[in-house]
């Protein structure tokens, strides 16, 4: 048996009550026999009958195997639809992160809040089920987990004793869902929720959980009364009622395609699965989260969530350095032990801060350092994402050589300040936010908990795993060039890890990598993200177990020509159904942390719409919209409204002064156009030149830029018609051998010619694209001036 129909017939086993309807050695033995494929104990042999046979319906049913009616379905599986007693289904986890993770602004505090979150998600709640951790560090805190379990939740017998590790159908990204016993699904949610609020303090969690028939796990909700439930006979006629049609999909949303009976039960089957469940508790999730109390529901008798964590100040004392609670130490030396040292610049915390710094300034391998000023909250090891990376370089030798080259990883340590992070790129920085294309649409075609397991599994390996393989191949340990005391205890000329892993959540990144790296680590993360989903790239000890490869359809060919701008013919059609969109911001070390955020989230958002966008030519691969902000005041309005009302022209055609977002055979193109004006070493201020005549209006740029390219010398202007003109500006019509440059056209849907520019963003980002072989010359190159 798979690992969750194990899960499954625990359940079923233990039954309805508090205490099992076997003695706790049968059901502990029947899981062995499952594990092992042996002969199950004769006293929950028709359970385990049951279980089987509800395994044995296809995943993808055909819709002539699919019941017709209720009855046909009541008499195609009686045994499960009888079979007594219900199983609990548990989702819980985080909520409003980025408010917890952001609220200080010291990079410390950030990855620390991030740690902590994680461990909490990774380690803790699936140590509520028994689930053993690979690493040893880890394996002790599960110990401490199962003993704060059995603490706080003394009923008899222990909530502890009832869940096993098989129930946890995912608990990545920040959540988790699992099976358990129906008795025991408030005790649960309330333990998710008072784990959270028992090692921060602050962070919003919620869990809910409901319980349900055998039946319904694949066949989706069942009323108590089943006659009464709307199947597929009834959903025939009515598909087309708005009510219906919001709860099951619209089927005709292009007027001029007709809608078949297949369509029709094809959205149906797709609906009534395990997919329904997950909804119906998602739905409550959202409903718990704002504050619903769900009042005459019995499997909802628990306490209120509606009021928040609230620490009382008080204007005459001192507070933490986000100004939000009162203060309960300060890092400063100790008098009675000179060894015992403090922080630099001696900052007040509460406890809520304190926590974030101590999780967030911990020694190698993520061991917690004493700290005499704040001494009442003792974790032993919380492992971060950096110790995770170097425990992928250890077992990927030819990735440690790349990475570290003739460093010791040993001696490299983890960068204590955005200050420290910006000496290594002129002062500047580079945020980058990564989230999932088309997970909700991929989800919605799962219909089993194994799949959903698959899926989950699959994806955080992808997320991370890409991740670890860009980092590795672009970047290389840094020496600290700005050491400030007042941040940071490393000595002058210490070794970092050039980048801060703030958080890899399920299909979420986040990092901080220097602004030389910033496009070319984007690009890569794409693009190893879609390959290791398609096995392309292969990850040792790593499997994935769902296809994720698109369906060829012959009648709808991809026109790569709509999709990309820079030699579309040279350009793969992407084979993944699932990709990543991705906002870069390059911003000055100093920009806060809190006003990067809402920029490189809005970098985001315009990257998906691009996708989005694509999509209706058959592109399904990645996009990047990237910012370079050379002030900390640049924007003082959205983007998206600085780019309409600063960046585009109406004279008479508009023109777009800008190109982003980018597919990721866009930005690659656009990486080598830079490169190549940097090999051949063109002026910079030739490069300003023709961005000033953008300004000037589309005829007159053409005229004035092409004056100026026969001005150059031969090399440089050949190497400009090359990797500039003929790679990104040739008019949309093969007849048509006039010039554009620097104009690219583009026609939109309204069969209106827009031309766009990607100069202005060449000269944005000139100064951001390092060449290959400078890559290990420890930045001992001259490196020109940014302009401000």
């Amino acid at each position: 048996m798979d690992s969750i129909a194990i899960g499954i017939a625990w359940c079923v086993a233990w039954g309805d009550r508090r205490k099992p309807q076997f003695d706790l050695s049968v059901l502990q033995e029947m899981r062995r026999a499952l594990t092992s494929g042996e002969e199950v104990p004769p006293q929950v042999r028709e359970i385990v009958d049951r279980v089987r046979e509800l395994l044995a319906i296809p995943e993808n049913i055909s819709r002539e195997e699919f019941p017709e009616t209720i009855i046909d379905l009541q008499n195609k599986y009686p045994n499960l639809w009888n079979q007594p007693g219900k199983i609990g289904l548990v989702y819980g986890g985080v909520t409003k992160v980025k408010q917890y993770v952001f609220e200080d602004a010291k990079l410390p505090d950030i990855r620390g809040a991030s740690a902590l979150l994680d461990r909490i998600n990774l380690v803790d709640l699936p140590a509520f089920f028994g689930k053993r951790p690979e690493s040893a560090s880890d394996k002790i805190q599960s110990l401490e987990v199962k003993k704060w379990l059995d603490k706080n939740f003394t009923g008899v017998p222990k909530l502890s004793e009832a869940l096993i590790s098989e129930m946890i159908v995912y608990s990545t990204g920040g959540n988790i869902l699992a099976f358990c016993p129906a008795a025991f699904v408030n005790e649960l949610t309330d333990a998710i929720e008072k784990r959270y609020s028992h090692e921060t303090i602050t962070a919003n969690s919620c869990a809910v959980g409901d319980t349900f028939k055998l039946l319904e796990i694949r066949f989706g909700l069942l009323r108590d009364q089943i006659e009464e439930t709307f199947w597929l006979d009834k959903y025939r006629p009515e598909y087309k009622n708005p009510v219906v049609a919001a709860y099951f999909g619209k089927l005709d949303k292009e007027s001029n395609q007709p809608v078949y009976s297949s369509h029709i039960e094809e959205a149906f089957i797709n609906r009534k699965s395990f997919n329904e469940l997950t909804t119906k508790l998602a739905v409550m999730f959202n409903q718990r989260r704002s504050g619903n109390d769900f009042e005459g529901n019995d499997v909802e008798k628990r306490p209120s969530r509606r009021y928040p964590p609230m620490l009382e100040t008080h204007p005459y004392l001192q507070r933490d350095q986000s100004d939000r609670r009162s203060a309960i130490t300060r890092a400063t030396d100790n008098p009675d032990n000179r060894s015992q040292k403090g922080l630099p610049g001696s900052p007040w915390f509460s406890e809520v801060s304190a926590r974030k710094r101590k999780a967030g300034d911990r020694a190698k391998k993520g061991t917690i350092k004493d700290t005499h000023w704040y001494a009442e909250w003792r974790p032993d090891v919380i492992e971060g994402w950096v110790d995770k990376f170097e425990d992928f370089l250890e077992k990927h030798p030819e990735k440690l050589q790349k990475y570290c080259g003739d460093n010791d990883l040993e001696t490299v340590e983890v960068a204590q300040s955005l200050t420290q992070l910006g000496s290594l790129s002129k002062g500047f920085v580079a945020y980058i936010y990564a989230d999932g294309n088309n997970m909700g649409g991929y989800i919605q075609k799962i219909t089993t908990p194994q799949k959903y397991q698959d899926f989950s599994e699959d994806v955080d390996n992808a997320t991370k795993y890409a991740v670890y393989q860009a980092l590795a191949e672009h970047l290389h340990p840094r020496q600290v060039k700005e050491n400030n005391k007042s941040e940071s205890t490393l000595p002058d000329g210490a070794w970092i890890h050039p980048f801060e892993i703030i958080t890899i959540g399920g299909d979420d990144i986040i990092l901080i990598v220097p602004a030389d790296r910033a496009l070319a680590i984007a690009k890569t993360i794409g693009e190893q993200f879609e390959q290791i989903l398609l096995k392309q790239v292969q990850i040792p000890g790593v499997e994935i177990k769902g296809n994720y490869e698109t369906k060829t359809q012959p009648e709808k060919p991809i026109d790569l020509s709509k999709c990309h701008r820079y030699l579309s013919q040279n350009a793969a059609a992407s084979k993944c159904q699932l990709s990543t969109s991705i906002g870069v911001l390059i911003a000055d070390q100093k920009t806060p942390i809190y006003y990067a955020k809402k920029l490189y989230e809005q970098l985001l958002k315009s990257a998906k719409k691009r996708a989005k966008d694509l999509k209706k030519h058959g592109y399904c691969g990645g996009t990047v919209d990237f910012l370079v902000m050379k002030s900390v005041t640049a924007l003082s309005s959205s983007i998206e409204d600085f780019r309409k009302e600063a960046l585009t022209k109406d004279s008479p055609q508009e023109l777009k002064l800008y190109a982003a977002p980018y597919t990721l055979h866009e930005i690659g193109g656009l990486i080598e156009s830079v490169k190549a004006l940097k090999e051949a070493e063109f002026p910079k201020s030739q490069l300003y030149q023709i961005r000033s005549f953008l300004e000037q209006g589309k005829n007159t740029t053409i005229l004035n830029y092409r004056y100026f390219r026969t001005r150059l010398k031969d090399g440089n202007s050949e190497i400009l018609k090359k990797e500039f003109e003929e790679a990104w500006c040739k008019p949309k019509n093969a007849e048509n051998y006039g010039n554009l440059a620097p104009w690219m056209s583009v026609i939109e849907e309204n069969k209106r010619t827009v031309y766009e520019t990607i100069w202005r963003e060449i000269v944005d980002i000139y100064d951001f694209i390092e060449l290959e072989d400078s890559q290990l010359s420890s930045e001992s190159s001259a490196e020109a001036e940014v302009e401000s």
